[in-house]
C-alpha cells in the first residue's frame, strides 16, 4: 500500500499547481537576475540563461499535465510571479555571492519537496511521478553548480540563504494549503 493511499498526502492536483506555481516564480527569478548580472555578474550569464531555458520547459511540462486532469493554476500565481521577480531583482543587486546563494536555497527545498511529491504519489499517477523525476535531475544540476560556485556561510549567504529557503518554503505551504509540511511530517514520522 503506497503512502499516497494512507497519509491524505497532496493530491496530484495541489502537486501539479503548486509544481507549475514554482516553475513560474522561478522563472521570474532567473529573468530577473539576468537583467542585473549583465552588469554586476557576467561571468554567470550563460548559467542564468540555461537554467532559465530548463524552468521554462519545467513549468511548460506541468502546465501540459493540468489540462488532461481537469486543474487549473494555482489561485497564488501573481504572488509566484511578484516574489520570484522581487527575489532575482534584489538577489541580482548583491551580486554573485547572493545569486548564487539564491538557486542553492531554493533548489535544496524544492528537491526535497519533490522527494515527498515522489513518495507520496507512489504508483497514483505514473506519468507525472516520471516528469518530476525528469525534473528534479536538472534541479539538481543547478543546484551542484550553485553550491560549487557559492560561498553561502560567508557574509550575505548567512542572510540570503534562510531567507530564500524560508521564503520559498512558506509559499509552497500557501499553494498547498499546508498539506505540504503535513506530508512532509508524516513521511519523517515513517522513516524513524
Amino acid at each position: 500500500m503506497s503512502i499516497a493511499a494512507t497519509a491524505s498526502p497532496l493530491s496530484v492536483g495541489r502537486i501539479l499547481r503548486v509544481n507549475h506555481a514554482g516553475e513560474y516564480g522561478a522563472v521570474r527569478i532567473y529573468q530577473a537576475q539576468l537583467v542585473v548580472a549583465r552588469v554586476v555578474a557576467r561571468d554567470l550569464v550563460a548559467f542564468l540563461e540555461h537554467t532559465l531555458a530548463h524552468e521554462i520547459a519545467h513549468r511548460d511540462r506541468f502546465r501540459g499535465l493540468m489540462a488532461p486532469r481537469g486543474v487549473h493554476p494555482c489561485g497564488a500565481m501573481p504572488v509566484w510571479g511578484i516574489g520570484g521577480f522581487v527575489l532575482g531583482f534584489v538577489t541580482g543587486l548583491l551580486g554573485r555571492t547572493a545569486i548564487l546563494t539564491c538557486t542553492e536555497a531554493v533548489e535544496r527545498t524544492v528537491h526535497h519537496h519533490l522527494d515527498d511529491q515522489l513518495a507520496a504519489l507512489g504508483h497514483d499517477d505514473l506519468e507525472l511521478s516520471a516528469v518530476i523525476r525528469d525534473i528534479q535531475t536538472e534541479e539538481l544540476q543547478h543546484l551542484k553548480f550553485a553550491e560549487n560556485g557559492a560561498r553561502a556561510d560567508v557574509g550575505i549567504g548567512r542572510i540570503v540563504r534562510p531567507l530564500v529557503a524560508g521564503s520559498t518554503a512558506m509559499l509552497i505551504w500557501l499553494s498547498t494549503y499546508g498539506e505540504a509540511w503535513l506530508l512532509n511530517r508524516l513521511l519523517r514520522n515513517r522513516t524513524r
